[in-house]
């Protein structure tokens, strides 16, 4: 009888789920797009772009994202600006800045990208209720200093004096309670195990982060100050005497004007014109879609944002915005553009801070193969290209990063916790049963490695640091000893990568769909189309690949509505990834000190 009930309610959540819920937002995707395709645009526009709310690297390819708060991408940002360049119904661009820092590599290609807006001769403001002392909040200054004017509201405070970052460092509180982490790590700058085994910074952890925070600054300051027409040495000055209040910093010359936000429409809009209109970046995003472009020749645009996986990402949610690089999903693209005839070279964008050296180099393979087959595969790095992010870039035929890409981490980690001793002062007994060879258990959380399995093991993280640094000198064309040098784990700024070889060119997207025209031999005057890979899903396809095939669709509608509800299967879904990873035993995975 109980189990009646159950699969009574399990049908009626189902009914509810098809008849009411997926009608409403297939309605609403039906809605959107109709919209979509009228005219959008007044004739007089001011393009709002609000940044408070953060990036992504890139827009994800499913419909439903949105509903699971996936915002605004630095690749849709780019895209669209350029557009709203060429239309001549946009008269001007209204940008409001966040409080706190930027991922400083998105910073760099907004920047690039609001610079190319202006050079069409269409006025910038960007308006700011303060800079808090919060990441790199140099990097939204930057942001703000290549407008055409920059606004602060008259209560904020600037607080732009530097850059700063921490660590948590776990080690004494695992010594405490008994807890052991057993970690190798090649090689002594592979600083993402430090978090548990250390106290505090070990001398390489302090002068690898250093180095990248001082040419993240460094860069940042310079940027800045060519915007607003001063010195990189002045502008550090007045920079580094704050904080200022609004009044002081307009005294000091960081900013333009003091007003409230409806001031700095009111003034955006005396610009574009009599009866002009501000329009939402989203809204005009929506309008436009994205520029595909004309001509025979195409350029495929693929893209892979967050960590490295094996697998595909079939049964993701349909709601989220997608936060891995699953192998099968990113080769198959790969493979797909390589059997388009059209496609005369591949734009890679990559935005991870890596995962398994399984997984990454299924997708080099792919990228190998697609220039075996005559079409030059250029990487456009994002935020991250680190580790394995910058194993799949590692034997592209051309490297473009940002100046602050956090990029190179050419090393590996792996280990265990051993947690017999923490669980036992708590009453809980592990114990654990092998059958099979010594290494059957290595990896069990109950005892510590035997020498014999930690020799074993260190011999496999070996074998895989050596495969990373053999990629890396095949594909960059370095000696291998030289390699070896500038590897060791340590993290590089993409302006540091560029003078130690392993990237070509600074830059972003633009750059990149640059050099994959140069090295296609595509004329400069021919046009050329841009092709997605993988498409776009449609909202049934976005469905089906979470219902699986037709024939299980009824089943798995009825059970949905209880499961996506389920809080535990979503605490569930948020630790599946780390605890996946961490099974790998030998993963090629970096830091992220800027979250």
């Amino acid at each position: 009888m109980k189990q009646f009930f159950l699969t009574l309610l399990g049908v009626f959540a189902g009914l509810m789920l098809f008849f009411v819920v997926v009608p409403f937002i297939l309605i609403t995707v039906a809605i959107s797009s109709a919209s979509s395709s009228k005219p959008a645009t007044p004739r007089n526009a001011v393009l709002e772009l609000d940044l408070r709310e953060g990036l992504t690297d890139q827009t994800s390819a499913n419909p439903f994202a949105a509903f699971g708060g996936s915002g605004l991408s630095v690749v849709q940002v780019v895209d669209v600006l350029a557009q709203a360049g060429d239309d001549s119904s946009v008269k001007a661009l209204l940008i409001r800045l966040p409080e706190a820092g930027m991922t400083p590599a998105a910073a760099d290609e907004v920047r690039q990208a609001v610079r190319r807006f202006r050079a069409t001769g269409k006025p910038v403001i960007a308006h700011s209720q303060g800079f808090l002392p919060v990441g790199a909040v140099i990097s939204s200054y930057m942001v703000g200093a290549s407008a055409s004017e920059l606004w602060m509201q008259n209560t904020s405070s600037f607080q732009a004096t530097g850059f700063s970052t921490e660590e948590i460092f776990l080690g004494r509180a695992f010594d405490r309670y008994g807890l052991q982490p057993q970690f190798e790590q090649r090689y002594e700058f592979k600083n993402a195990v430090n978090g548990y085994t250390e106290s505090d910074f070990t001398p390489a952890h302090r002068e690898a982060m250093t180095a990248w925070m001082t040419s993240i600054y460094d860069g940042a300051v310079a940027n800045a100050a060519q915007d607003r027409k001063t010195t990189p040495a002045a502008l550090r000055t007045a920079l580094e005497a704050g904080p200022y209040s609004a009044e002081q910093a307009l005294g000091a010359k960081l900013i333009d004007k003091i007003g409230q936000v409806e001031e700095a429409e009111a003034e955006a809009l005396r610009r574009a014109g009599k009866g002009s209109e501000i329009i939402s970046f989203g809204d005009y995003a929506s309008a436009q879609g994205s520029r595909d472009g004309s001509g025979k020749s195409a350029i495929a645009i693929i893209g892979g944002e967050g960590a490295i996986m094996t697998g595909t990402g079939g049964g993701a949610d349909p709601f989220g915005g997608g936060s891995s690089i699953q192998s099968d999903d990113l080769a198959e693209a790969i493979y797909d553009a390589i059997e388009d005839k059209d496609v005369k070279a591949i734009v890679l964008r990559v935005s991870s801070p890596g995962g398994s050296p399984d997984a990454s180099e299924q997708i080099l393979a792919a990228v190998r193969a697609a220039k075996a087959a005559g079409k030059p595969v250029v990487v456009s790095m994002g935020a991250y290209a680190a580790s394995g992010g910058y194993w799949i870039s590692s034997e592209a035929s051309y490297i473009v990063a940002q100046p602050s890409t956090l990029t190179g981490s050419i090393g590996v980690f792996g280990g265990k916790f051993v947690m017999a001793e923490a669980l036992g002062r708590f009453g809980v007994d592990l114990r654990g049963l092998s059958v099979g060879g010594d290494y059957a258990d290595a990896f069990s959380p109950a005892e510590p490695f035997s020498a014999d399995q930690r020799a074993a093991f260190s011999q496999s993280i070996d074998r895989t640091y050596d495969q990373f640094i053999a990629r890396v000198s095949a594909g960059r064309r370095l000696p291998e000893g030289r390699v070896r040098e500038i590897a060791r784990g340590r993290v590089w700024t993409g302006a540091q990568a560029k003078a130690l070889g392993l990237v070509d060119e600074l830059g972003g997207l633009h750059e990149a769909i640059g050099a994959a025209r140069r090295l296609a031999k595509i004329p400069d005057d021919e046009s050329v189309r841009f092709k997605r890979f993988p498409e776009p899903k449609s909202p049934w396809e976005a469905l089906s690949s979470v219902f699986g095939v037709q024939s299980e669709a009824a089943r798995a509608l009825v059970m949905l509505g209880g499961i996506m509800a389920d809080p535990e299967v979503q605490a569930v879904t948020q630790r599946v990834q780390a605890d996946r990873m961490r099974r790998e035993g030998a993963v090629v995975l970096a830091d992220r000190p800027l979250g």
